[in-house]
């Protein structure tokens, strides 16, 4: 899927609609995908990304995610969140599972 608007209403509007609290924000070409502020995900490269710490990564890993990577001064650079496989858009009970993680990852993070 194309990295465009239609993706993010996708996401945002249709997928996530029945969470509350969930907003998101353009930026850097892509959006960041907040739930009452704390940033869980983002639409890069025409792909969702959720984010990801040592509790739920494996959770990712097993359903063949990849981390989001980019390039800055000629270095490769891993952030923590993770790919979701398109056909798990479509299977609602497996993505809310993933994005609950994703929320807690968030959560966890601000606190630090």
């Amino acid at each position: 899927m194309k990295n465009d608007q239609s993706f993010r209403d996708f996401v945002v509007d249709d997928l996530m609609a029945s969470d509350q609290g969930v907003t998101s924000k353009y930026m850097f070409g892509g959006w960041g995908i907040f739930k009452n502020g704390n940033m869980f995900g983002l639409i890069a490269d025409g792909l969702l990304h959720l984010k990801v710490d040592e509790k739920n990564q494996a959770d990712f890993e097993e359903i063949g995610s990849k981390p989001f990577m980019y390039v800055a001064k000629d270095k490769e650079m891993k952030m923590s969140y993770w790919s979701v496989p398109e056909d798990l858009l479509e299977d609602r009970g497996a993505f809310e599972k993933l994005m609950d993680g994703a929320v807690a990852v968030a959560k966890r993070a601000k606190k630090k």
